[in-house]
Formats: C-alpha cells, structure tokens, sequence
C-alpha cells in the first residue's frame, strides 16, 4: 500500500501566499520530490515504473493538488486532461483526493455515468488535505508552463530545489528544470 503526493504548479497560480502553500504541502510529505514532469500525463508513466520497479507498491491513494481534476474523458491515448482517469482505472483499489481551492466542474460532468458509477466511491475533494490522509511513499510535480506564470514557476521550482536540497536528493531534474524556466 502507497501513496502519491501528485502536485501540479497551476494549483497555486489562484493562492495567496503560493510559496508558503506549497512549503506547508512538502512539509506534511516530509519527502523530497522524486519526479518534475512539464506535462502532467508523463507522470503516469513515471509511477507505472516505480510500481514495475517496486520502488513503491501500486498506490492506493493520490492526494492530487492540481487546479484541474484530469479525468475529462474516456479516450485511450493518454493526455493532460485524463491521466488520473487511466490511474484510477489502471489501480481499482486506488482512492484519489482532489485538493483544489474552487473546482471548476466535477469528472461526472465528463465521464459516461458508467464509469463515473465505477470511480465515485473512490474520488472526492475538497479545500484542505484529509487529516488523517496517508503521508506520501512518492511525491511528483507537475510544471504546467502554459498555466503558470514564469516568475511564479521559478519561486516554486527554487523552493522545490532548496526542499530537495535538504534531503541530499541529488536524482532530480529540478536543476535543469529550474534553469529552464529561469530563462522563460
């Protein structure tokens, strides 16, 4: 049983005080970063190495901060808008939080009500992390440069490097993420 710290940098593009949201974020994990993706579908695949890996064990919760919810359809081509869906299908015993300050809709809006039956005991959201939601075994980040502003990707992405920083983690690509976004 593990579980997943899934960020995506647009979450905190609305947030007063972003800096110190996502430091309070990476606190509670108490875990470095594992992963930076700039599109957030690369990350599925990221897990489905550390499961095959067994670096982590087939996640049985994802606290997924992000401003969307990702599960806009049912297509089999993997995409940004629907890679928590092919998660949650991919992992049945799988349950996702949405942390989101203001949901802009519901999957229900998107999926058939087949599937939507299939996945609604599993999925919930809310404005604040569940307290007792299960500290993360694997946390990744998601850049998203077409939905945050450079000024602010680079405050969160120096605060991610100076986080890892703190753990020695030295198998990250934040550097050159960093120095990307740096120059954008």
């Amino acid at each position: 049983m593990s579980s997943i710290l899934d960020i995506d940098l647009d979450y905190f593009a609305v947030l007063d005080n972003p800096v110190k949201r996502l430091s309070d974020l990476m606190e509670w994990a108490n875990q470095p970063v594992n992963t930076i993706v700039e599109k957030h579908h690369k990350i599925l695949n990221k897990w489905n190495i550390c499961v095959n890996k067994g670096i982590i064990s087939p996640p049985t919760s994802i606290l997924h901060v992000d401003e969307h919810h990702d599960m806009m359809d049912e297509k089999k081509t993997l995409n940004i808008a629907n890679y928590l869906y092919h998660a949650m299908r991919k992992w049945p015993d799988c349950r996702v939080y949405w942390l989101v300050a203001q949901p802009i809709d519901s999957p229900e809006l998107w999926l058939s009500e087949d599937i939507w039956n299939l996945l609604v005991s599993r999925f919930s959201t809310g404005a604040q992390r569940p307290q007792n939601w299960p500290r993360p075994n694997l946390v990744t980040v998601c850049i998203s440069p077409e939905f945050v502003a450079p000024i602010l990707r680079y405050r969160l992405l120096k605060h991610i490097e100076q986080w890892n920083n703190e753990f020695n983690f030295s198998n990250i690509r934040a550097k050159s993420v960093f120095n990307h976004t740096k120059n954008a």
